[in-house]
């Protein structure tokens, strides 16, 4: 499968990409990853083996596209579960500084 990464063409298989990361040992991972066997790597890792560039010279997005497009299983990072409010008795209490359930 045609794939662009980089403003570079490459012509990738998912076999191909496989024997690429056979071998390699995953970094940890920080951000975005793409399954590839029973490991987990970074993106960026796979881009820079498979494409043998510069991790700065491509979008971690590119790389998820194209391994999406293989078909490896890819992930982001897990969404932060967002801050609890204060109900109104709530925020009373503690202004006041006594128990709401008193």
């Amino acid at each position: 499968m045609r794939c662009v990464i980089a403003r570079f063409p490459f012509d990738l298989s998912k076999a191909q990409v496989v024997a690429a990361m056979k071998g390699i040992k995953p970094e940890p991972v920080e951000g975005d990853s793409v399954l590839i066997g029973r490991r987990h790597y970074p993106v960026k890792q796979v881009g820079e083996v498979i494409t043998r560039q510069d991790r700065r010279d491509f979008s971690a997005q590119e790389v998820t596209r194209a391994m999406t497009r293989l078909g490896f299983t890819c992930q982001g990072l897990p969404q932060a579960a967002p801050a609890r409010t204060l109900t109104p008795l709530e925020a009373a209490s503690e202004m006041l500084g006594v128990s709401a359930l008193a």
